[in-house]
């Protein structure tokens, strides 16, 4: 496996890898449905507005309201600061669930690529549409399975 492309929740089995998958993922102290949920619960500037966010009643509803939030809704430095909170989110959701750690761990080296079909800016930076994009998601998603297989590795070496 050279490369393996994901992007409804719903595909099998690497479906799992999108943010709209639902798992519970805790995350700061709270528990939320999905790693979408958690991840876009930083965005808001406004208590009132986040609330309003986590009422949507689906994972794909959220990331359409949040991408939609006007500037001043949004947290200060989100720009910068949201890479830093999805890796964090991933690595609650990868560890906090054996079988979505497992899953990540047996893609072994393969590239992973979040694959849209609509070509916008959302989806040209999360993911690829038509082989453009920064692939954020997918290299975040290889950095955590990087830190998975080092943290195994130390496990192991541990125990000899």
């Amino acid at each position: 496996m050279d490369e393996i492309r994901f992007y409804r929740a719903s595909e099998k089995p690497y479906g799992a890898f999108s943010n709209l998958y639902r798992r519970e993922v805790e995350f700061e102290g709270e528990a939320f449905a999905t790693s979408e949920h958690a991840y876009q619960a930083g965005k808001a500037r406004k208590p009132e507005v986040r609330k309003w966010l986590l009422a949507a009643p689906s994972p794909a509803l959220l990331a359409m309201a949040a991408h939609g939030l006007y500037y001043w809704d949004v947290a200060p430095g989100w720009s910068t600061s949201k890479f830093d909170r999805m890796r964090a989110v991933l690595r609650a959701k990868f560890t906090q669930h054996a079988d979505l750690r497992d899953l990540l761990l047996s893609t072994g080296d393969a590239r992973l690529v979040e694959s849209a079909t609509v070509d916008n800016d959302v989806n040209r930076l999360w993911g690829e549409v038509n082989g453009a994009g920064k692939n954020m998601l997918g290299v975040l998603l290889m950095e955590i399975r990087d830190e998975l297989r080092q943290e195994d590795e130390c496990c192991l070496v541990a125990a000899e």
